[in-house]
């Protein structure tokens, strides 16, 4: 899955009609509500304010709605454009000042789905991975040169503990943490016993 890299906006003119899209990063159904609410005060003489969102870690919740469009034609083709993309803790509004044209069901689902592409196309995306904690424990003899080794090597490290001995925590993609345990017992001889802990995920 990815998400966008940061807040946006981009706007459309479509036959007269402004179809201004704003997306934001949340990660609750709450924080998706208040930002749409949040546009509806922004722009009080808008006709419509459609939205889409998606969250989880996979994607797994999703809703639209079309504001008064007709069914259908709004929040289904904005979210279509969020799933299609693999986006997920997003939420999408499309703010619709209307022109005076009436622009059918097949002009309303282009463009709202194209609002939201080319906001996203605007903000960019980056992926979101599945990443493992794993610690591990070595003498400080041992500590300087692993930490050099895993920069090196691509690693990410998250946090390193000085005290009797020193404590590394590394970032490890989860599909790559069998190369990993082979890697790291590699390069300490054997001295360094990585521990899994907590999966997460991570942008990169």
């Amino acid at each position: 899955m990815r998400t966008i890299k940061a807040a946006g906006e981009h706007e459309l003119d479509v036959r007269r009609s402004r179809f201004r899209c704003a997306l934001a990063p949340v990660t609750s159904q709450d924080q998706a509500r208040d930002f749409v609410q949040q546009r509806r005060r922004a722009h009080p003489d808008a006709r419509h304010h459609c939205s889409a969102f998606v969250l989880g870690d996979d994607g797994e919740f999703q809703k639209s709605s079309d504001d008064g469009e007709p069914a259908g034609t709004a929040g289904t083709p904005m979210l279509e454009v969020l799933r299609h993309n693999e986006i997920t803790n997003t939420v999408a509004v499309v703010t619709r000042y209307f022109g005076g044209v009436l622009l059918g069901a097949g002009g309303l689902v282009r463009a709202y789905g194209s609002a939201v592409s080319a906001t996203l196309e605007q903000v960019g995306t980056v992926e979101r991975r599945a990443m493992r904690m794993i610690s591990t424990t070595v003498d400080y003899g041992v500590a300087g040169r692993l930490e050099n080794e895993l920069r090196a090597a691509g690693y990410r490290l998250a946090d390193v503990d000085y005290r009797e001995s020193v404590r590394l925590h590394i970032l490890v993609p989860e599909s790559g943490v069998p190369e990993f345990r082979t890697w790291i017992a590699e390069t300490t001889g054997g001295a360094a016993e990585p521990e899994l802990g907590e999966l997460g995920y991570s942008e990169v």
